[in-house]
């Protein structure tokens, strides 16, 4: 007798307006995740770029540990995708528009050649956050920046060209596109609810419980309703905060606490998979406001556990064959 599959579903993201499917009636079991193998490549120390001698001499910022030892720097990028020599300047071609290549790039380096972010300490993922925001709150003095991006790619499959573990910030005079449509979704949300979406889903998630990886006092860790890949992760702050650049100094060891929580979950049960992470934010230009308050910053994690295939990249539709509450739940299991 053939098993019956059970229906797949589609989810709503309330905020962006798109939809996911949750193919349950193809879903593998969790620990199944944990058997895919990613692409590992050994490059020693002497021909890595980001462990020569001289490469502290181009830091913009450099953190140290409380023994004096380097930690943690920001750096030019050698290859920027974009530079601020030239200035802002934009002119019409025709139909289109175009503007000189502007904006900052830096590579965020740490000083271990191959220990990962989900092996730091708390004390050294204390130092990553505060070298994050204080590089955030630099670039939002420079004219004509309007978004600040923080990333990291882990893994080849993820996109990493160097092995050495390495963030990357790109400091830009548009608007993300992907946080420009959440823009507009939160607004819509308010003008019809009276209340910020993030903060509705975060007060059901945390009663909910099913979603929950991990929270302390300040943060959440949980993968979302409409999850876009399996094993999505995403970090909230409990208060409604519309910029990565609001979070108190008190806060910022509880973010470090709740980002090593989910980093090292993924790294634990899914056996070291490559992933991406990246903070969403409130635009730069200007004060938040009444312009930017109805968002509510943000980190995901995206492991790279599925090739995008042509109807994802077709309809724009994203299929996640584990259920978000699933996936926490073994996310959260010892």
């Amino acid at each position: 007798m053939t098993k019956k599959q059970l229906p797949s579903e589609l989810r709503l993201n309330i905020v962006s307006g798109d939809w996911v499917i949750i193919a349950t009636g193809r879903a593998r079991r969790p620990e199944t995740f944990a058997e895919n193998k990613r692409i590992k490549e050994a490059v020693s120390p002497s021909k890595c770029p980001f462990c020569r001698p001289d490469i502290l001499d181009k830091s913009v910022l450099t953190l140290n540990k409380p023994d004096g030892s380097w930690f943690i720097s920001s750096i030019p990028n050698d290859f920027p995708a974009l530079c601020p020599e030239e200035g802002l300047s934009r002119r019409k071609e025709g139909p289109y528009e175009i503007m000189n290549g502007y904006g900052e790039h830096e590579v965020i380096i740490t000083a271990d050649h191959e220990r990962q972010m989900a092996q730091f300490s708390q004390e050294e993922m204390e130092l990553v956050v505060e070298l994050y925001q204080k590089r955030y709150l630099d670039l939002t003095k420079k004219e004509n920046i309007k978004y600040i991006s923080i990333f990291h790619n882990h893994g080849k499959e993820a996109g990493a060209s160097v092995a050495h573990p390495h963030s990357q910030l790109i400091a830009v005079p548009v608007l993300d596109p992907h946080v420009r449509k959440s823009l507009d979704g939160a607004e819509a949300y308010y003008r019809k609810h009276k209340k910020c979406a993030y903060c509705e889903m975060l007060a059901w998630d945390i009663k909910d419980g099913r979603r929950i990886i991990y929270q302390n006092e300040k943060f959440v860790v949980l993968c979302p309703f409409a999850s876009q890949v399996s094993f999505e992760v995403r970090i909230y702050p409990k208060k409604h905060q519309a910029r990565f650049g609001e979070m108190a100094p008190d806060e910022k060891a509880l973010f470090a606490d709740a980002f090593l929580k989910g980093l090292s979950s993924i790294y634990r049960k899914l056996k070291d998979p490559a992933y991406n992470f990246y903070i969403h934010t409130a635009p730069v230009d200007g004060p938040a406001g009444e312009k930017y308050n109805k968002y509510h910053w943000h980190l995901n994690i995206l492991p790279k556990t599925a090739i995008m295939a042509g109807f994802e990249l077709g309809a724009g539709i994203e299929i996640s064959t584990v259920e978000p509450e699933k996936a926490a739940e073994f996310l959260r299991s010892e």
